[in-house]
């Protein structure tokens, strides 16, 4: 036990500095921590941080994975006619590879759009079932494209099927990324009609709850020219502001670096 404390400290004095403020202003000197409260700390800065609700009052992040894909462009034309933003977590090679010269296009119309673009990793596979080794290249692979296509690298990054642990943590952690969830999903992926999706919508709307983090999928027709339109005039009744996920987290910084777009040569494939 005594072992395990001294090692604890040690973490602590070298990983201090890389926790947030929010963190550190309330943690009590390290002389008066106990063994837990030591581990504990040392467990929050080597894994990555989970968000599943948004902390903005009055804020509904809508967001869509799977993409890029056909759909996406008439989901960024809703979007401004309600003056809204979203967030879409893209996929390197899921329904479509991420670098042909359609999604390209999409891609960049979404970001010049302010819409947030993060990462769904690269083939959507589940994290839990993956080695560390094998997860951190899903994740790089997608940072690697989008920083050739909108140089940037995303802070964000969402785990296909909602799945992580531990382990996944700790290799979003090394990626500098902190992990999102929903607390509202329109059920589109899971073969609900634009009825029943249309009506969680309602439902949540008529909850009024403080703020939504709501998933949907740019991967299907009727989300975006139906389930949309109709959850953005709903939430838009009840007074709620359309924002991304980095604003409805209390305005955080969207991407870890930015830098100049890369241009097309040959490795730009999947």
């Amino acid at each position: 036990m005594f072992t395990s404390r001294i090692l604890a400290f040690s973490l602590l004095v070298t990983l201090a500095s890389a926790l947030p403020a929010d963190i550190t202003e309330r943690v009590p000197d390290l002389k008066d921590l106990t063994e837990d409260e030591a581990l504990s700390l040392v467990e929050r800065a080597t894994l990555a941080p989970v968000y599943s609700k948004c902390t903005t009052p009055n804020t509904v992040a809508i967001t869509f994975d799977d993409g890029p894909y056909t759909w996406n462009t008439d989901i960024v034309n809703t979007l401004k006619q309600y003056n809204a933003k979203g967030t879409f977590f893209v996929n390197g090679n899921n329904y479509e590879c991420i670098y042909s010269t359609a999604n390209e296009q999409r891609v960049k119309t979404a970001y010049k759009a302010g819409h947030q673009i993060a990462s769904h990793t690269w083939a959507h596979l589940d994290w839990t079932t993956l080695s560390k080794d094998k997860l951190k290249s899903e994740m790089t692979k997608t940072d690697t494209a989008l920083t050739k296509i909108l140089g940037v690298k995303p802070a964000f990054v969402r785990p296909p099927y909602g799945n992580y642990n531990n382990a996944s943590r700790e290799v979003a952690a090394a990626n500098g990324q902190a992990i999102v969830i929903w607390d509202f999903d329109s059920g589109d992926s899971i073969g609900k009609t634009v009825q029943q999706s249309e009506t969680e919508y309602t439902n949540v709307a008529n909850k009024k709850p403080s703020t939504i983090l709501a998933l949907n999928h740019e991967t299907y027709e009727t989300t975006a020219k139906q389930v949309l339109p109709y959850a953005l005039k709903t939430l838009k009744a009840k007074g709620y502001k359309f924002v991304t996920v980095a604003e409805c987290l209390g305005g955080k910084n969207p991407y870890l670096t930015k830098t100049t777009p890369g241009k097309r040569d040959s490795t730009w494939k999947c």
